[in-house]
């Protein structure tokens, strides 16, 4: 009787234990555009502070700025990959391993290549040509291999593309058209462009260009008169259900997009210039960044209001990733002029700031890699 008494509770002493560890330490990597290198960033959640633990030079002319741009990390963990956008003229994607950061291999893409994500159904990155130095014409989303570092394809798409996306399924990226106003559904298995919705306040107006098939189109005879006024920056798909989350930074809003009716079905009027976002993981949140105002704000998905309006402690606020667990926002702030960047780290249960960290100049690109 002892015996089993005792075995009840060390059964009931584990269970504790395992429902009640959380995570101490957590890592992201951010990329500083003007200084051509990526941190890997630490922050200890027990003490609150956080610090770089490692800087990784990139690039490959030491007297020009090459601009690191975006980045991301595998699905396993093992492989980190960052967008280099200023090319001769093409940019690259070069990819890293998380053990050792040291390069892996590189591969040619095209014009600025910005934003990009990893999908771990097809082991494909993809990756826009935002073509900021080019003219205003039609750009690419380029697609690589991430275990050969082909590219496998160039898909047209529109002007300035950017904030790409994959779904959870895995079967489609989004990204939004800054320029066209549009968002982009990209089939990830044909690799070929499915839809197009116009963001405007008008979108209805516009269902049957919305649901053209663009499979054949040819997007360099597209429409480019367009004045855009929505100006989107980003697109992130909910976790579990049929909706897409758009930044409208040229009209200070959030944009909810039904993937399934594919049509605008809300809008939040936000504080200036929303640049970058989030979903949760567990699909209750939403984080944006306010790079006209220096600021993040934090909402609440289900009712549609803002929780928390948190300013940054230096102005150009850019990137926003999410840990694992919910329970930090990881936010790139650029500087101004000759001001470091920084990493600054949201308590999404306090809904404070918890830390700030200092980088080189430029802070924007950031991915969240791990927890422990």
């Amino acid at each position: 009787m002892m015996f089993l008494k005792i075995t009840a509770l060390l059964s009931s002493f584990i269970i504790f234990c395992s429902t009640n560890i959380t995570a101490q330490d957590y890592y992201a990597y951010v990329a500083a555009e003007s200084e051509d290198q990526v941190h890997l960033i630490h922050f200890n959640a027990e003490t609150g502070e956080g610090a770089i633990a490692e800087t990784i030079d990139v690039g490959t002319w030491p007297q020009e700025n090459e601009g690191p741009h975006g980045v991301t990390v595998s699905a396993d963990g093992k492989y980190w990959f960052v967008t280099i956008a200023h090319g001769m003229p093409y940019g690259q994607l070069w990819k890293y391993s998380t053990e050792t950061n040291e390069v892996v291999d590189s591969v040619e893409l095209g014009m600025f290549p910005a934003s990009m994500d990893y999908n771990p159904s097809t082991g494909m990155v993809y990756v826009v040509n935002f073509n900021l130095h080019g003219d205003m014409e039609p750009s690419t989303l380029s697609v690589v291999d991430a275990e050969t570092m082909m590219r496998v394809a160039d898909i047209p798409v529109g002007i300035m593309p950017h904030g790409t996306r994959v779904s959870p399924s895995g079967n489609f990226a989004y990204h939004v058209s800054m320029m066209t106003d549009e968002l982009y559904e990209v089939d990830a298995r044909t690799l070929e462009v499915t839809r197009t919705l116009p963001l405007g306040k008008d979108a209805e107006q516009g269902s049957m260009h919305a649901s053209m098939d663009h499979s054949n189109m040819n997007h360099n005879e597209m429409e480019i008169d367009h004045s855009p006024v929505e100006k989107p920056t980003w697109a992130d798909p909910h976790p579990n259900k049929p909706l897409v989350y758009v930044a409208g930074n040229g009209s200070n809003e959030i944009i909810e997009v039904d993937t399934d009716n594919w049509e605008v079905t809300r809008r939040f009027d936000t504080a200036k210039g929303p640049y970058n976002l989030e979903v949760s993981h567990d699909g209750k949140l939403l984080v944006v960044t306010y790079k006209g105002e220096g600021a993040v704000g934090v909402w609440d998905l289900e009712k549609g209001e803002e929780l928390a309006y948190i300013k940054n402690t230096r102005k150009v606020t850019h990137g926003v990733a999410i840990s694992a667990d919910n329970r930090f926002a990881f936010i790139s702030v650029e500087g101004i002029g000759g001001e470091p960047g920084s990493v600054e780290i949201i308590d999404l249960k306090k809904m404070e700031r918890a830390d700030v960290i200092e980088t080189g100049k430029q802070a924007g690109g950031i991915v969240f890699w791990k927890q422990e």
